[in-house]
């Protein structure tokens, strides 16, 4: 993807407040929710940007299940759906920053 080494990035100015929520909609067995929480995990520290992570199955409630169906990963960033099966990096970046 991109090498964006930024000697001292400044990353200064995050979490001063709340967590910012992320919600993943996820199931056992699914190589692209170990990614989309990966990635999430990832791009909070990389901002030193705190996020209260949330994975739910929706295999656990029948609801969910109809509702999201094979439709996951589903992730939510401040409670607002932001991603459905990829997570875009800079995309991520870009709402953690403004949730924060």
């Amino acid at each position: 993807m991109s090498d964006t080494d930024e000697p001292g990035g400044s990353a200064s100015e995050p979490a001063d407040g709340d967590p910012v929520g992320v919600t993943i909609y996820t199931r056992d067995d699914c190589a692209l929710c170990v990614t989309a929480r990966e990635t999430v995990e990832r791009v909070a520290a990389d901002l030193a940007v705190e996020v209260d992570l949330e994975t739910v199955d929706v295999d656990a409630d029948p609801e969910l299940a109809d509702e999201y169906g094979e439709r996951v990963p589903y992730v939510l960033v401040d409670g607002t759906p932001a991603f459905k099966y990829e997570v875009d990096e800079r995309e991520l970046r870009l709402k953690l920053l403004a949730a924060s």
